[in-house]
């Protein structure tokens, strides 16, 4: 869950209020949908959510994993 706020938090940078706008969200919908930038609303956003919350949370399992690896100290 802490990896997934962070997340948010830096997705929205401008429109933390109203995530739906956020240039960021639209373009990782459209790679992920096909669906273009332009038409996404917080309806698109919030199905696309609920339709994919498992892809969403194995991405935010890996997106922490991926920082943790980042934090760790080198091994020698």
């Amino acid at each position: 869950m802490d990896a997934g706020l962070v997340f948010l938090w830096n997705a929205t940078r401008g429109h933390r209020l109203q995530p739906w706008r956020s240039e960021y969200l639209k373009w990782r919908l459209e790679t992920f949908t096909g669906r273009h930038a332009e038409q996404v609303g917080a309806r698109d956003l919030l199905h696309f959510l609920i339709a994919e919350r498992r892809q969403v949370l194995r991405y935010l399992s890996w997106l922490s994993e991926m920082r943790a690896y980042a934090r760790a100290p080198e091994k020698r």
